[in-house]
C-alpha cells in the first residue's frame, strides 16, 4: 500500500471524523481522482506540439493521456469545433497517490520563488486546481528533449462538501498551503 494512501486510512481518516463530529466514517471527505490538463493551442495548426505534450503528460503520470476537442468553433483564435486542442489524464487509486506523492515530495519544492499553493483556488464543492507554469519541475521531464515548455492545471477532485473540508484534507496530504 502506497504511503499517502496508509496515512489516510491511519491518521487523516480518524483525524477529520474526531474534528469534525462526523455521524459515520463514511461522511470524511476523500480524495476521488486527480485530474491533469495541458492545454496545446497551436495543435490545430501543428500535431507535433500536441504528440509532444502526451508524451510529457505520459511521462509525468505513468498513464496514458486521451487527446481533448474544441466544444465549439471560435474564429478569433481560429479555432474549429471537434479540432484537438489538449491531453488529459484522470488517476485514481493507487497511481493517484503515487502522483500526489511525487507532486508533494519532488515537483513543488522544485518550483522557482515558491511560497506556498494559494487557498482561494477552490470551487465551493471542495475541489482544487492547481496551475503549473512548466512541466520542468517534474523530474521525468529532460529540458534538452523538450518542444516548448508548456503549463499544465492539475484538478483534485474531493467528496468534501465545502471548500474548508477540501482544504482541511489536502493540508492532511500535506500539500503547501501559504499561512
Amino acid at each position: 500500500m502506497n504511503s499517502l494512501k496508509e496515512k489516510y486510512v491511519k491518521e487523516i481518516v480518524p483525524a477529520l471524523y474526531k474534528e469534525n463530529n462526523y455521524k459515520s466514517i463514511m461522511e470524511v471527505p476523500k480524495l476521488e481522482k486527480i485530474v491533469v490538463n495541458m492545454g496545446v493551442g497551436e495543435a490545430a495548426h501543428d500535431a507535433k506540439f500536441l504528440d509532444a505534450a502526451i508524451k510529457d503528460l505520459e511521462a509525468i503520470t505513468g498513464q496514458k493521456a486521451i487527446k481533448t476537442k474544441a466544444k465549439k468553433s471560435i474564429a478569433a483564435f481560429k479555432l474549429r469545433e471537434g479540432a484537438t486542442i489538449g491531453a488529459k489524464v484522470t488517476l485514481r487509486g493507487e497511481k493517484m497517490y503515487i502522483f500526489l506523492e511525487k507532486l508533494i515530495k519532488i515537483a513543488l519544492p522544485r518550483v522557482r520563488d515558491f511560497r506556498g499553493l494559494n487557498k482561494h483556488a477552490f470551487d465551493g464543492f471542495g475541489n482544487y486546481t492547481l496551475g503549473i507554469k512548466e512541466q520542468l519541475i517534474f523530474p521525468e521531464i529532460e529540458y534538452d528533449n523538450i518542444l516548448k515548455i508548456r503549463g499544465m492545471d492539475i484538478v483534485f477532485v474531493t467528496t468534501a462538501k465545502t471548500n474548508e473540508e477540501g482544504l482541511k484534507l489536502l493540508q492532511s496530504f500535506g500539500l503547501p498551503f501559504r499561512k
